[in-house]
């Protein structure tokens, strides 16, 4: 059974996405701060926002999950497999 290692990202890559993302909701909130309307209008395109970001790390922890668990599955089908070729092969 191969051993599936656990896939790591660089520094670069965490510091990347981590400043992307902070820039754009900054840069997204000032956008909405300078806009030419009313405040009740601003609240609501904030809260627009912060829904949108929270739905986006669920879909994105979701998502992740369901891969983990379909790996988790692999893993054990395919153990289950070995153990049964390894009794087979016993047996003959």
């Amino acid at each position: 059974m191969q051993e599936s290692g656990s896939q790591t990202h660089s520094a670069a890559w965490v510091f990347q996405a981590w400043a992307s993302f902070i820039i754009a909701i900054s840069t997204t909130g000032i956008g909405i701060s300078y806009l030419p309307v009313n405040n009740w209008v601003k609240a609501f395109m904030g809260m627009g926002l912060a829904f949108s970001v929270g739905s986006t790390f669920s879909v994105a922890k979701t998502t992740r999950d369901i891969h983990e668990a379909k790996k988790f599955a692999y893993r054990l089908e395919e153990a289950r497999t070995e153990k049964l070729l390894k009794d087979h092969n016993l047996l003959s």
